[in-house]
């Protein structure tokens, strides 16, 4: 391959795809197919968000036409630079050329894996890539063969991990943006039949009675009861409707502004879809509508219990690895005889596991609040209802109306969580296969004979082991530690790594134990830091510098740390021209249950502001208008007409 020297920073593209399998490039699942139900949302480090450009030196790039050599090029000594689209490119021509090699070794591979492992070769300083100097064509050589190499390396547990996190990153969002986003699609769906019926004008006798059933269709669509197609739910519709809309009634409906027309047709469908429900649990109605209260109450809770089930067989798997670890970490010879087996890899892949099921289920559970909480709302608005119909002939629409439309929103919602629920549920299917096989990795008779004489501990018995031991505040002078009693919001602190002990992952070269708050939160440099022992707080805390650099080179080497820890903030970001544009990018963030601090998933978000184009339009300066009177022109006792000419005309620098 021929290609021009391009800047290391320049080197990272990362295209943009909708809920796309990362080995594949295709949607696993309909029901991960965006756009309707799975939105993508990559992370920081994945697509540049939320990050600081890098402050390294810009580096010398060479044009196509320039001389090539494989020596070390000068700095920042100005020759013509590759332009954006040229880097580009490059860029997608480098790419490409590794999917067509994966490819012809049998693994397809998207181009969102590729770019992420482009990135993980780089960053890792064993590889050997200078940030300083320009890539060279020798450096891509290596730079795609590297990455070959890793990426066909499916007995890594490693490749596995960071399949897992691209995965997961482009088909989660958190419930909030994925409801928005759904009801966007909904609304555009609906926006022809709307228009059908807003931009009608309608004058003779069938084109009204045409009118009337778009309406229907409308309220039939938007409400999502039942088919169109089913003569028994148009039927009940067309009833519901002409309780309250009657055909008469179009004439008035017609002269009124588009926005007013889409207004009324939106609280038609809100009422008529209410009127539907209170007949369903009257038993005289309810043509194909669903039971979703009795459907959520099946569902979330079998979906809770499955996924409960594997994140505590997860967490076995987890206490064990961690066991061996323990136990070698003392061991020199020890580790030397795993070394082949990729333990520590094998804990990061189902550490990572076990974080995103933690955010499945946190996002289960909210639902099955929200559930219980809407039930109980639907049936006292139907009890409501009752009481107030009972068996009168007419009630006036003032009070019915709006109990009618508080039960289409709730019907809205269930709907809603129904969606959330079933998409939830296939992220948790499809993150499976990215565990690989750890039987593979580690087989069960190593597994038992190292585990001999080693003492397997939870991360609560861990915690519990050193609830009492504090840190001695009159110890350090110039640090700050936090302790419940003290710090209002403590259990909402955002706690670096994830929650697990930096002194220890640095000072056993990445072994992942969980912090223990109660021990004393350290706050340095506006954050805050865990450890799993007291030990471990005061030696951290005589260099913290030391230790984060460490952990920091530490996750260059394993660059699924990055996402695992929560490292983003840490690294710089590589973002093309064409994606730099960070108010279109998205982050989130989740706290552990690791070391009892629990909090909300939380995401930060800009909002994409409306776009505008600026164009050319012609204009005139304002100079002043010439004005000149005439004076004498109607004569006098003379017979010669003396005429007088005055300009009146004021200069410019008066105006």
């Amino acid at each position: 391959m021929s290609l021009p020297e391009i800047p290391l920073f320049l080197k990272f593209f990362q295209p943009i795809f909708w809920g796309k399998d990362p080995q594949s490039g295709t949607p696993p699942h309909p029901h991960l197919a965006p756009p309707p139900l799975v939105r993508s949302l990559p992370s920081p480090w994945l697509r540049g968000g939320g990050c600081e450009r890098p402050t390294a030196p810009t580096v010398a790039v060479r044009a196509p036409g320039q001389k090539q050599t494989d020596t070390a090029p000068a700095v920042d000594s100005d020759p013509a630079r590759m332009p954006p689209t040229q880097a580009e490119s490059v860029i997608r021509s480098i790419i490409r050329e590794i999917g067509q090699e994966c490819a012809a070794h049998g693994e397809i591979v998207s181009e969102t894996l590729i770019a992420f492992m482009v990135k993980a070769v780089v960053l890792d300083p064993s590889n050997g890539f200078n940030m300083d100097r320009t890539l060279m064509k020798s450096d891509v050589q290596n730079l795609v063969k590297l990455c070959m190499t890793r990426l066909l390396d499916t007995k890594n547990p490693s490749l596995d991990t960071i399949k897992m996190q691209v995965y997961f990153d482009m088909n989660y969002t958190n419930r909030v943006e994925f409801l928005e986003e759904h009801h966007r699609v909904l609304e555009s769906r609906l926006g022809s039949v709307t228009r059908e019926i807003t931009d009608n004008r309608a004058c003779a006798k069938e084109e009204l009675e045409s009118l009337y059933r778009k309406i229907i269709s409308y309220v039939l669509l938007r409400s999502g009861l039942g088919s169109p197609t089913d003569i028994k739910t148009v039927r009940e519709v067309t009833a519901a409707l002409q309780s309250v809309f009657p055909q008469a009634e179009l004439g008035t409906f017609l002269t009124l502004s588009k926005k007013d027309k889409e207004r009324q047709l939106k609280e038609l469908t809100m009422i008529v879809t209410g009127i539907r429900l209170f007949n369903r649990d009257c038993g005289k109605g309810g043509e194909g509508i669903d039971d979703l209260p009795a459907v959520l109450h099946v569902a979330i809770p079998a979906t809770m219990q499955h996924i409960d089930y594997q994140l505590e067989t997860a967490r076995s798997q987890v206490y064990r690895y961690t066991a061996i670890l323990e136990k070698a970490a003392n061991d020199p010879l020890m580790r030397a005889e795993l070394q082949p087996y990729m333990l520590k890899e094998a804990l990061y892949n189902i550490r990572q596991y076990e974080v995103f099921l933690q955010i499945i289920l946190s996002d289960i559970i909210t639902g099955a609040q929200e559930v219980e909480m809407m039930t109980k709302q639907l049936g006292a608005h139907l009890e409501q209802l009752k009481m107030t119909i009972k068996s009168k002939i007419a009630v006036p629409t003032s009070q019915v109306f709006p109990i009618f439309i508080a039960l289409s929103t709730l019907w809205t919602s269930l709907q809603d969580e129904t969606i959330v629920v079933g998409v939830l549920s296939n992220l948790f299917t499809h993150i499976q296969p990215f565990l690989g096989a750890h039987e593979l990795y580690f087989p069960e008779r190593v597994m038992q004979c190292h585990l001999s004489g080693a003492t397997v501990k939870t991360d609560v018995c861990r915690m519990k082991e050193h609830m009492e031991d504090r840190v001695n505040v009159a110890d350090f002078r110039k640090l700050e530690w936090l302790f419940p009693e003290t710090t209002a919001n403590f259990d909402k602190l955002l706690i670096q790594y994830r929650g697990f002990c930096a002194y220890t992952f640095a000072a056993t070269d990445g072994l992942l134990l969980p912090g223990n708050p109660a021990i004393g939160i350290l706050k340095y440099k506006e954050k805050y830091y865990t450890f799993n022992s007291k030990d471990a707080a005061y030696s951290f805390a005589e260099n913290p510098e030391h230790y984060i650099d460490i952990v920091r080179e530490k996750a260059k080497k394993n660059t699924e740390l990055i996402q695992l820890l929560e490292l983003h903030q840490q690294f710089e970001t590589f973002i093309p021209y064409s994606q730099a544009n960070l108010r279109q990018k998205v982050t989130h963030s989740v706290q552990t249950d690791l070391s009892h601090l629990r909090r909300e998933n939380c995401s930060q978000v800009y909002p994409p502001k409306d776009t505008s184009t600026q164009s050319t339009r012609e204009d005139s300066t304002g100079v002043p208008r010439p004005q000149i009177y005439l004076a004498g022109l109607r004569g006098g006792k003379s017979k010669i007409t003396d005429e007088v000419k005055v300009n009146l005309t004021r200069d410019v620098d008066e105006t």
